[in-house]
């Protein structure tokens, strides 16, 4: 429902005309005037690091359900009796946490549980993802696909409710948590995703985005550096739609925070740029939660944090203590929560009928505020088709949108003849084209662009004053920059990317498993990909980094040897829109080759290269190879041609790709008895599946110009050639029958 500034908001009726507010609450019309809250907007606007502004009081909750208490107890004893029947999970962080969950479900946020993917939904990030029962609960309460029975079979086997909150997995759910500090840096790409796609559609009298990112975070993931990184930016960036409420309950696992976590966290987000905020009875004061949050609301220039002080466990006979934090209760303790409360002891598992018709007030307005948003965005198509046409097509479609017709055909072509280039250098003309085929493409690079070359030519900037644009400075904070484009893929419509060198893909392997976790197709650009970089040295040259990526499920690694292979590699990556892509780059210049094609990346492997068919003389043997020393090995075959010697050379840009082909096509790549070698400027291990013996690396680097560390880790012609004799000669002593790597289905 649109927000208008001479609104009043009642938690039972919705959004008022300013007669009938103040009619309803005996306030006077000028108290609705825009240039009064205008004036209460600039107040707000000052950093607040405890009580709440008299103005944001009075605009707080005018109108007080009598079923509140009973809700938000309610939401701690499922919560504890979730835990209690899975005899495993976390009760204490739900039973404190249970009235911010209350104040944004049943009050303050717009969702539409008939229509869970509603673009302009708000949206809900439960950071602290162990707390998932409070999540499942109020779920369940709001009326998504998800009953009492699930409930009850929470971290059983299949059970929609899990052991942490996955995306894929339960209705009404917007990201996977559970490692700390993720959720609240995805939710800041989800705020960044709204502004731009606010930014790029809002017309005068359409506000399609107008939606807030809310978070519940604790002080683990206050603690996570992640969340350091991508708040700094969100700061920065002026993300005035994200609201982020912490739970300070003062306990982790370890005990007190006090014994390690002192500093002052308002403080540093004031540093931040963010707007702070303190509810200091989080246990009790609804009031003062919703008025915060009406404050944060208020504020649209800068992110807000709210601390809001709670007591963990609440209720229990242990409420306060580290002992509520990771184990069930006990029957006895929620017993006597239960009797305390004026809840019968002996149910479990229980709803009163007051609760549930609370919140479906609340469900009922959202699917108003659709309906209504439905209707606007049909005015809208009357008004301005192109653009609506667009918005349909990125942000209406099942399965996170349609990529336009035609895109295809902007992916540059090269041949043999065409100039030498690194492979950053053809992904950058790659993007050139993308950028303007594909609006949804979003990203950029951290503090990296002159060397990833990731900003398309007139790219605009993402900045506050601009936030229309749709290149994102990172700065150097690979984690955080993974985690935001997982949030920008979760908030739908785009199709983000980020860019580093490989190795510091390191940085960010926490956020890429969320990534191939949660199904986000984001794009990983990562250049300088092996020991080709150069004088940087074993610091920056990434020999294990291909293997821990190609080890991780749901991921492609594509390491693309010519200009060819670099637009078939962003092909792979954007058709694959449920996994996602790590295209790793050369920094050093390599030949275009005439056997490769954009569609061929696709296979995973193909034979490139073959000897010539002048005579029956059968394979003596194949060289696999991927990036840069494809070119390496197709010089050894012309080099073994003239001793009569027959080579296939392979290339390989995706193991993952290759694996899935049929067995037949993996079996005509690589023909029984024939010995394989395999190139790769990078870690041996892994190779081992497809090559007898491997030319690679064995230990770290060295800081030398890239031509002298070739040379000394054997990436030669000499050198390759050399063994490629050696494993001949040893195959054909008849010692050894060459074994056959692909007899596996």
């Amino acid at each position: 429902m649109p927000i208008f500034s001479n609104q009043l908001f009642d938690y039972n009726f919705g959004y008022l005309p300013p007669q009938q507010a103040a009619t309803t609450f005996n306030i006077t019309y000028d108290d609705l005037r825009p240039a009064a809250l205008t004036g209460a907007k600039r107040q707000l606007h000052e950093p607040r690091a405890g009580g709440l502004s008299e103005s944001a009081r009075k605009r707080g909750r005018l109108n007080e359900s009598s079923n509140d208490t009973l809700a938000i107890n309610t939401i701690r004893l499922l919560s504890a009796d979730m835990v209690q029947a899975a005899n495993s999970g976390h009760p204490g962080a739900p039973m404190g946490c249970a009235p911010m969950a209350h104040a944004l479900w049943a009050h303050m946020m717009s969702y539409c549980p008939t229509d869970p993917s509603w673009v302009n939904r708000d949206r809900f990030v439960l950071s602290n993802g162990h707390a998932c029962a409070l999540l499942y609960s109020v779920l369940h309460l709001a009326g998504f696909e998800l009953s009492m029975d699930d409930l009850k079979s929470f971290r059983k086997l299949d059970s929609k409710c899990p052991g942490h909150p996955e995306n894929f997995h339960t209705p009404g759910v917007e990201v996977t948590t559970g490692p700390l500090g993720q959720g609240l840096s995805m939710a800041v790409g989800m705020a960044l995703a709204s502004a731009q796609a606010a930014a790029t559609y809002n017309k005068d009298g359409f506000a399609l985005l107008s939606n807030h990112t809310f978070v519940i975070c604790g002080d683990g993931c206050l603690q996570e550096g992640v969340t350091s990184e991508a708040s700094s930016l969100a700061g920065h960036l002026g993300l005035g739609h994200l609201i982020v409420l912490w739970d300070d309950n003062r306990v982790t696992i370890d005990g007190s925070t006090d014994l390690s976590f002192t500093e002052d966290v308002l403080a540093r987000y004031q540093a931040y740029g963010w707007h702070t905020l303190h509810v200091p009875n989080g246990d009790d004061d609804l009031d003062g939660i919703l008025a915060a949050i009406e404050e944060a609301k208020a504020e649209t220039e800068r992110p807000t944090m709210i601390r809001v002080s709670t007591t963990i466990g609440k209720g229990s006979v242990n409420e306060g203590t580290g002992a509520v934090h990771g184990a069930p209760l006990g029957e006895a303790d929620i017993a006597s929560a239960k009797r305390a409360w004026g809840f019968d002891e002996k149910q479990s598992f229980h709803v009163g009928d007051e609760v549930y018709a609370l919140y479906r007030r609340a469900a009922e307005q959202g699917a108003r505020a659709q309906r209504e948003w439905r209707a606007m965005l049909d005015r809208y198509a009357i008004m301005h088709p192109t653009l609506a046409a667009e918005f349909e097509r990125r942000f209406c479609k099942p399965a996170g949108g349609e990529l336009p017709d035609g895109w295809e055909k902007a992916l540059p072509t090269f041949t043999a003849a065409d100039k030498q280039l690194a492979t950053r250098q053809s992904s950058q003309l790659v993007l050139n084209k993308l950028c303007d085929a594909l609006p949804e493409l979003i990203g950029g690079s951290a503090d990296l662009t002159p060397s990833n070359l990731t900003k398309a030519k007139g790219a605009l900037d993402f900045q506050r004053e601009t936030p229309e644009g749709k290149y994102i400075r990172f700065g150097v904070r690979e984690h955080a920059m993974a985690a935001i484009c997982n949030g920008m893929s979760a908030y739908g419509g785009f199709v983000p990317f980020c860019a580093t060198f490989l190795n510091f893909a390191g940085y960010a392997l926490g956020a890429i498993r969320i990534s191939a976790i949660s199904k986000y197709g984001v794009l990983y650009v990562m250049t300088h990909d092996s020991i080709g970089l150069g004088e940087d040295g074993p610091t920056h040259q990434p020999i294990e980094m291909l293997l821990s990526l190609r080890s991780m499920p749901n991921v492609l690694t594509l390491r693309p040897c010519d200009s060819n292979e670099v637009s078939g590699a962003y092909r792979v990556a954007l058709l694959n829109r449920t996994r996602p892509s790590v295209i790793a780059l050369s920094r050093q210049a390599v030949p275009n080759h005439a056997g490769s094609t954009i569609e061929r990346v696709a296979l995973g492997g193909y034979t490139l290269h073959e000897p010539p068919v002048d005579d029956a003389t059968p394979l003596h043997l194949c060289l696999v190879a991927s990036g840069s020393e494809v070119g390496l090995t197709v010089q050894v075959a012309e080099l073994m041609h003239k001793e009569a010697v027959r080579v296939r050379v392979v290339s390989m840009p995706c193991w993952e790709l290759f694996d899935e082909q049929p067995v037949e096509y993996r079996k005509g790549v690589f023909p029984r008895g024939v010995p394989v070698i395999a190139v790769e400027a990078a870690s041996v291990e892994g190779w081992s599946k497809y090559a007898h013996a491997i030319v690679g690396m064995e230990g770290f680097g060295a800081s030398a110009p890239a031509k002298d560390l070739h040379k000394k880790f054997g990436f030669t012609v000499e050198h390759v050639a050399a063994r490629g004799r050696q494993v001949i000669a040893f195959y054909a002593n008849g010692d050894s029958e060459v074994p056959w790597l692909m007899n596996r289905p």
